[in-house]
């Protein structure tokens, strides 16, 4: 099953508000740094869509929790 970027940026919007960046250097949180990690890859590689196979368990659990 492949997860589109668009779910991913919901996803990333969702531990956004929830986990704020923190610090005077504007740190992001634990959940949003593993999710945005996977976000610039799939920029960087011109994605669209990933499969979900190929995710680390904690990603794929940050995107399925939040449902």
């Amino acid at each position: 099953m492949e997860l589109s970027l668009q779910a991913l940026e919901a996803a990333i919007n969702y531990w956004r508000e929830r986990q704020p960046a923190r610090g005077n250097e504007y740190a992001l949180s634990p959940p949003v740094s593993r999710l945005a990690t996977v976000y610039a890859l799939m920029i960087y590689r011109h994605q669209t869509s990933i499969e979900q196979d190929s995710l680390d368990p904690a990603v794929l659990a940050l995107i399925h929790d939040r449902h």
